[in-house]
Parts: structure tokens; C-alpha cells; sequence
């Protein structure tokens, strides 16, 4: 796989540079789960499982799609094409990215130049006359939003965190007969949910959290689509 080359978007060195819209397939096949914000939770729920997974080190869980049921797998990738009708934003902001100055609360932009997207002939170009075109400013408004929905998204992992919400649990699917475990992840517990008080429930309905958590438990059905396209495979 080609090594990135990821540089500072500039208007003079990238006057003529275009880009394609679409997804890293190189890097994507081999990722089974990425992660996601909550703003697009009721959207992924209609086509991926969804899970938290914990990081060791830091003890902080972060929200993330699976697209396979073990590392390495994507399933929705096949004859290097997506084949899901969505694709996360943290797909979808590549070869851009925002990088965050050492020393200012700023953010610049950085393209990673080897990529396939990325080429001087096909694609939306990124800078007219020196100036910005609609359509960088378009994407560079999606790498902010996405910041900030991040933000958005560890302060409600966070808070189900704290509340003692998200269970480690194994999923279990059947493929060909044969079952199979997921494990490391962790799911919203339904139970304890249910059994929150009045006034713990009003306070995630105030913070909006509600309709995200909602979606999350959906998507867990689509655990059944994954072991589909895994029979269909094998």
C-alpha cells in the first residue's frame, strides 16, 4: 500500500489540484470498524452494527461502525467498490484533514498527495485564481463540523460512561451453521436504561441524547446483516 504523503494545503503549490470524491479503498479494506459521531448515528443504524470499544491505556471509550466481524475484515467492500448506501464522515473527510496548530486554537488543512483521489486532471478543483473554490470551502466546512461533532460525541460517551451505561458484551452470529463471537466491545445496557430514574431520563432527554441512544440499540440488528455478507463470501 502507498505510503501518504500528507502536506499543508497550499493555494500556490495545489493551484491545480483536484480531487475526487469517495473513499480510501487501499486503507479501508482492511478496517473492520472506524469511528463515528453521533449526529449520524440514526443514519448508520440503517446500515452497520454500531459499538463502543475501550481504549486501554486511556480508559476512554469511543463510539465506531463495524463493517466486519473480526480485524483486518470490511465487508462491505467488494471488487474494490463501497457497497454500503452511506459512508461515515470519517471516510468521507479524506485526503483532507485538519491539523491543529502547536501553538494557535487554529486549525489548518492538509492534503495527503499520494492518494488515488487526489490528481491535477479529474476532480473538483480546490483553489481558482489563487482564491478558494465553493467546493473546498464546502469540505472544509465538513473537517470543522466533524471536529465539533466529535467533541460532541466524547462528551456523550462520556456522560453513558459515567452513568455506569455501557455494558461488555459478546455478540454472538451464525454463519453457515457454525457461531461465532464478537468480543471486546461494549453496548448500551438496555436494562439498566430502563431502570434509570425519572429525573436521570429527563436529564438525557435535555441533552439530546436520547434519539442517539435510541439509534445505537437499532443498529445492533444490522449484526445479522454483517453475518449475511460474511456467508455470502465465504
Amino acid at each position: 500500500m502507498a505510503e501518504q504523503q500528507v502536506q499543508p494545503l497550499h493555494n500556490e503549490k495545489h493551484a491545480n489540484t483536484k480531487i475526487q470524491n469517495g473513499i480510501n479503498i487501499e486503507f479501508m479494506k482492511s478496517q473492520h470498524l472506524v469511528p463515528v459521531v453521533a449526529h449520524e448515528f440514526a443514519r448508520i443504524a440503517n446500515e452497520f452494527p454500531m459499538a463502543f470499544v475501550k481504549n486501554n491505556e486511556s480508559g476512554q471509550f469511543q463510539a465506531v461502525a463495524l463493517f466486519g466481524l473480526e480485524p483486518g475484515e470490511n465487508l462491505f467492500i467488494q471488487d474494490d467498490k463501497w457497497t454500503a448506501a452511506f459512508a461515515p464522515m470519517s471516510m468521507t473527510r479524506y485526503p483532507l484533514g485538519l491539523v491543529k496548530h502547536p501553538e494557535a486554537d487554529q486549525f489548518g488543512i492538509v492534503i495527503d498527495e499520494a492518494s488515488p483521489l487526489v490528481s491535477e486532471e479529474t476532480g473538483n478543483a480546490l483553489f481558482e485564481n489563487g482564491e478558494e473554490t465553493e467546493y473546498l470551502k464546502r469540505r472544509k466546512e465538513a473537517l470543522v463540523s466533524f471536529i465539533e461533532f466529535s467533541q460532541v460525541t466524547e462528551a456523550f460517551t462520556k456522560y453513558l460512561a459515567d452513568k455506569e451505561l455501557l455494558v461488555a458484551q459478546t455478540l454472538t452470529v451464525e454463519i453457515k451453521g457454525e457461531k461465532k463471537d464478537i468480543n471486546g466491545i461494549y453496548l448500551v445496557d438496555e436494562k439498566k436504561l430502563n431502570s434509570l430514574s425519572d429525573e436521570e431520563f429527563l436529564d438525557l432527554r435535555k441533552r439530546g441524547y436520547l434519539a442517539p441512544i435510541y439509534s445505537f440499540l437499532t443498529s445492533t440488528h444490522q449484526v445479522a446483516r454483517l453475518a449475511r455478507l460474511k456467508a455470502a463470501k465465504a
